[in-house]
């Protein structure tokens, strides 16, 4: 199947969070990444709680590390979200089939990857003493801005 998008979670560690973003996924026809060690099972009630009924619908893949989902993955055009950002997220030019890569709700993408791809980290801007925005958030965010470029809507 042809995905609009790919959106990869490396070490998720809420699974409501997680759920919802299955959830999303499966609303915009994105195929979800999940990379390394997850904070949760990948039964667990409140993962499938979030997702509601519809994470049977959902296309996803898990992969042991970074390296393994790069192997895998390595022909796609990946943008990684993250604060601080070469640029706005908005200042992209999004294509179909794209890789929207989130870290954990408490680390971020690590360090190491961010510098290696920092020309193609963006950021959602934020105003006021908060440091970051919820994971389910910021993925909502930045996948309908993609979607709403590729005219998906």
């Amino acid at each position: 199947m042809k995905h609009n998008l790919h959106v990869v979670l490396i070490e998720p560690q809420i699974p409501y969070n997680t759920g919802n973003i299955g959830r999303l996924c499966v609303a915009t026809n994105s195929k979800l990444h999940l990379v390394g060690k997850l904070g949760f099972s990948l039964t667990d009630k409140y993962l499938k709680r979030a997702g509601l009924d519809y994470w049977s619908y959902l296309d996803y893949e898990t992969y042991k590390s970074w390296e393994d989902f790069y192997e895998k993955n390595k022909k796609g055009r990946f943008f990684l979200v993250e604060f601080p950002a070469y640029k706005f997220y908005t200042e992209v030019e999004y294509r179909e089939g794209d890789y929207l890569i989130f870290g954990s709700e408490d680390e971020g993408i690590p360090e190491d990857i961010v510098n290696k791809y920092w020309e193609n980290s963006i950021t959602i801007p934020m105003f006021g003493p908060v440091r970051s925005l919820n994971l389910s958030n910021s993925v909502a965010i930045v996948v309908y801005e993609a979607l709403r470029q590729i005219k998906r809507f």
